[in-house]
């Protein structure tokens, strides 16, 4: 995620933390500054809401660990102002597998409710003040928080874990895609009477109206996803994949490049050796850093980054675009089995005008 930064590495997830946080951290600590409480109050504000995000770091753990039994691994977690998001790469493909995964992270912060229980006595249990400028009730208000996490989150307001775990039971009764449009469309439904509710009279939070936008736009965003698997759920990499593009040798020089960038729409070149074998890949991006700072003179392969992955021209399409947005390049290269020679180029792009064209077909055979 951009402006966002690794700060550690556990078990192979990156953990991230969003630079927006530090805002939320400065906001508590001159709340905790208030009442006279100066510089103590501002370190202990800020240390309680770093306690907060750590078991909002374990919850996502939660899901990694969980997904990880499945075989599916998460390159990051990244630490927001409105919570944790931990980027799976790719989802749970059985009901039963989506409602192990979504139930874990909820299933860590009980457990950490109940151990602080068991600490300071449930006597303890009731409601709490976060105005950040009060002192004591450190453990009292972790344990409140670890609750508000569990009861938050199992809202049915897709894609947070409690409409997960809605779309996973619909998942048994009916088709992936409908279970996934109907989780989505009731997630946007409460996002916006949240919105409505603030606007009416409720108290307009900013916190509160950022999260609503945010389950808005991703239950958009993922019942497309979804809707797009299904519209390649047939087809193949050789069916979408570019055929026809400019390749570049291992002797050329970064001016060539240029030229086919201004001469067409192909944005990223492959680079390959004598017989046709990739070498590596020079994308826009880094063909425009380097062309700034060493010239149209500098050596291709000065520029070239590796490109690790690759896909067979038989490759299922709808497991070739989740390859693709996990690799974190935006083409990939299609080779041949026996001597991995480059026979095509697969992009979202490509990927998104075949599906036009595949739309396009069936409309014209429902008119003819």
């Amino acid at each position: 995620m951009r402006w966002s930064f690794r700060i550690a590495t556990v078990a192979g997830t990156e953990v991230r933390v969003h630079v927006t946080f530090f805002f939320l951290l400065v906001f508590v600590a001159v709340q905790g500054m208030e009442g006279g409480r100066g510089a103590e109050g501002a370190l202990a504000s800020a240390g309680l809401v770093l306690s907060m995000f750590f078991c909002v770091l374990l919850h996502e753990f939660g899901h990694v660990f969980a997904a990880r039994s499945y075989g599916i691994k998460t390159p990051d977690i990244t630490l927001l102002p409105i919570g944790g998001l931990a980027r799976l790469e790719r989802m749970p493909s059985k009901p039963s597998e989506e409602l192990v995964v979504a139930l874990c992270g909820p299933l860590v912060n009980v457990v950490i409710a109940a151990v602080i229980a068991l600490v300071i006595g449930v006597s303890h249990w009731g409601q709490v003040d976060y105005s950040f400028n009060l002192s004591g009730g450190y453990w009292h208000m972790l344990m409140t928080w670890n609750i508000f996490m569990v009861v938050f989150n199992m809202v049915p307001a897709f894609p947070m874990d409690g409409g997960r775990v809605l779309r996973a039971v619909l998942g048994f009764f009916m088709e992936y895609g409908r279970a996934t449009r109907v989780a989505a469309t009731l997630g946007q439904g409460i996002a916006m009477m949240v919105v409505i509710g603030m606007l009416l009279g409720g108290g307009f939070n900013p916190f509160l109206a950022l999260i609503a936008f945010f389950v808005f736009w991703a239950a958009g965003q993922e019942a497309a996803v979804v809707t797009q698997r299904e519209a390649t759920r047939d087809l193949e990499v050789k069916d979408a994949m570019l055929t026809e593009f400019h390749r570049l040798g291992r002797d050329a020089q970064l001016r060539e490049a240029v030229d086919f960038l201004l001469a067409g729409s192909q944005q990223d070149f492959p680079v390959l050796d004598d017989t046709g074998g990739m070498l590596g890949l020079v994308t826009r991006h880094r063909l425009i850093a380097v062309l700034a700072a060493e010239g149209p003179s500098c050596p291709i392969d000065e520029v070239m980054e590796p490109c690790p992955d690759s896909l067979l021209a038989t490759d299922a399409l709808p497991g070739a675009m989740e390859k693709l947005q996990g690799s974190g390049v935006p083409v990939l290269p299609v080779l041949d089995v026996p001597g991995g020679r480059l026979v095509g180029m697969l992009t979202l792009e490509n990927i998104g005008e075949t599906l036009m064209v595949r739309a396009a077909l069936r409309q014209a055979r429902l008119h003819y």
